[in-house]
């Protein structure tokens, strides 16, 4: 049956309502989401310096930058939902969160190098490490962690890439939390304390392919690499 023209009307208008509806009810989310997650990242890195861990420290700084990833995403939807539609302000949002992007990518890289430097000196020099503690804290970490990805799951019907990305930041949180729990679990049965500094360098490893991830897929949206492409294929 065909719409009349004031159905016509209509349907884009309750289409428009539904979207702003939805990004509002994801802007909180992504905003509960960044306090938990803030809240268990600096009891890990306190926990982590304390027990002498390198794993639960490890999963701290990881999670540290993915706070920071959550923000940015908490931050598209304010900025979307406030001057998106402002007659005085003019600019590309991807731009301003691929140069965020890089930055905060450049910075984990920093964390990851820093991070496996320490993790292979405590390799050769091990310290007591206190496996009780941390272990309680990692698994904190990880229940944390699947709170927020059960928070921020939506359904298929709901193409939202922001809290897409801010869903998978927190499943990768939880896989590091994961690692850090068998290593410190293991450690603490075998007393193995290499275990923990192995499984910090494994964290150096995935957050540095992370954030080399990162740096290209923003660096190519900064340097508008697609369109440039385009064009040469064009000509």
């Amino acid at each position: 049956m065909k719409k009349t023209n004031f159905e016509n009307i209509l349907t884009p208008m309750h289409h428009n309502h539904n979207t702003h509806d939805h990004s509002h009810e994801n802007e909180k989310k992504t905003l509960w989401v960044v306090f938990l997650t803030a809240a268990t990242m600096i009891l890990e890195i306190a926990y982590g310096y304390w027990t002498n861990s390198m794993a639960l420290l490890a999963d701290g700084w990881h999670m540290a930058s993915h706070v920071f990833a959550l923000g940015l995403t908490w931050i598209a939807y304010v900025v979307a939902r406030r001057y998106s539609e402002h007659e005085k302000y003019s600019f590309d949002k991807q731009k301003l969160l691929a140069l965020s992007g890089f930055t905060s990518a450049l910075a984990l890289q920093i964390i990851a190098i820093i991070m496996a430097i320490e993790a292979i000196d405590r390799l050769l020099n091990p310290l007591v490490i206190i496996f009780s503690d941390a272990i309680i804290v990692a698994i904190i970490g990880l229940v944390v962690n699947a709170l927020s990805a059960v928070f921020l799951h939506q359904k298929h019907e709901h193409n939202d890439h922001n809290i897409r990305s801010a869903y998978m930041h927190v499943i990768a949180d939880g896989l590091t939390s994961v690692t850090a729990i068998i290593a410190l679990t293991a450690g603490y049965f075998y007393n193995l304390y290499s275990l923990d500094s192995i499984s910090g360098i494994i964290s150096s490893v995935i957050i540095t392919k992370w954030a080399l991830e990162l740096m290209k897929n923003s660096g190519k949206e900064l340097i508008d690499f697609n369109s440039v492409k385009n064009n040469r294929n064009e000509n």
